[in-house]
């Protein structure tokens, strides 16, 4: 299922539990989930975020929807084209030989036009057979069919030119202006080069993604990480397949926040500090500045012997905002995607304990995930 439903459902869940069980404000207090937290039964374990604490997590499995594309270095290429199979030469030939056998007196030069590639690498030259010329750039192609030629004409003289075939092009499939298949200029053509000539991306598109398709394999990376690492510009291949779309990853937000919805991704790594920022901060009135929660769900596979991950599954993340280590913390935890970002306020009503909230929550995210 894809995810815009998966999103509308979460929120429909997420509307339906605070509906159900309405909470003073929409919230709980962080006392109240600290309290929960040191009984046995809580099902959940609390961490709070601080600078000793940071180089723990960042060990720790990743969670959400996170892609492990991996992605291809840029390197040097040759300077001109290369020939290859499905590409079209057209061959012009002079001879001034009055007794020539490709000429006659009134004409001195022939043409032979669209003269496919074979699959083999070779074309098929008259009076002189099969030449290969694959992998050949069209000046070397040239010289081995002037070669091949004066064995049988001395006096022939042989120019060419090349129409890029499928193996010589690539696809710009979306996520550009001008979508469509492009010819390889040269072996130096890289993936920002064919977006230049697609006439660059979309600016609807939030955070853009690559997407690169060799092969049987796929390699993807952001258009933020591929501008400021030129190293990151890989060359192309004859076809390649190349799409740009948006960044799908999302968290939400609950409680007194600026604004209780779902968010897409801006960026590439997305900090508490910038998720605060992205739900329009707190509400003044209402929240907690020492209560900023993030809920997270791990696998079950972290929280085996020997691997480096919660106590539990389920985990709550406290960040103070009210200190400066607190502060300089929130800078640098990363927001994961299917988080889910609760600012706290007054105490909650004891009809509904935190451990039902934390409970209900998780339960939205399994929900989701499993449509």
């Amino acid at each position: 299922m894809s995810i815009l439903p998966k999103i509308f459902v979460a929120l429909a869940l997420v509307s339906a539990l605070t509906s159900c069980s309405r909470l003073p404000g929409g919230a709980p207090a962080s006392e109240e989930i600290l309290k929960e937290a040191n009984e046995a039964t809580a099902g959940f374990a609390l961490y709070s975020v601080n600078r000793a604490f940071l180089p723990t997590v960042s060990q720790w499995p990743a969670t959400g929807k996170q892609e492990h594309l991996g992605w291809i270095s840029a390197s040097q290429g040759a300077r001109s084209q290369i020939i290859q199979p499905g590409d079209k030469l057209n061959v012009r030939i002079w001879d001034s030989s009055d007794n020539s056998l490709l000429t006659t007196t009134e004409q001195k030069e022939i043409q032979l036009t669209d003269v496919e590639v074979a699959s083999n690498g070779s074309i098929f030259m008259p009076y002189v057979g099969k030449v290969s010329v694959i992998g050949l750039t069209p000046d070397l192609a040239r010289e081995e069919l002037q070669t091949s030629l004066e064995m049988i004409v001395p006096s022939a003289q042989v120019q060419l030119s090349m129409t890029e075939g499928r193996s010589n092009s690539v696809d710009l499939v979306s996520g550009v202006l001008q979508p469509g298949t492009y010819p390889m200029p040269d072996r130096n053509y890289s993936v920002l080069g064919l977006i230049s000539a697609g006439g660059g991306i979309s600016s609807n598109l939030n955070n853009p993604q690559i997407r690169l398709m060799r092969g049987g394999s796929i390699y993807g990376t952001s258009v933020d990480k591929l501008l400021n690492n030129p190293s990151l510009d890989t060359l192309l291949r004859g076809g390649d397949r190349v799409f740009l779309e948006e960044d799908e990853r999302y968290f939400l937000s609950f409680g007194a926040t600026g604004k209780e919805d779902l968010y897409t991704f801006t960026k590439d790594e997305m900090s508490a500090m910038d998720a605060v920022a992205i739900m329009g901060g707190f509400q003044d009135s209402k929240a907690d500045p020492k209560g900023l929660l993030v809920l997270r769900e791990y696998p079950a596979s972290a929280t085996r012997a020997g691997v480096r991950g919660p106590r539990e599954s389920r985990v709550v993340f406290s960040l103070d905002l009210t200190t400066a280590d607190g502060l300089f913390s929130a800078r640098r935890f990363q927001i994961n995607p299917d988080d889910l970002v609760m600012a706290t306020e007054s105490p909650i009503n004891d009809a509904l304990t935190v451990s039902n909230v934390i409970g209900n929550f998780f339960g939205v995210f399994s929900a989701a995930g499993n449509i």
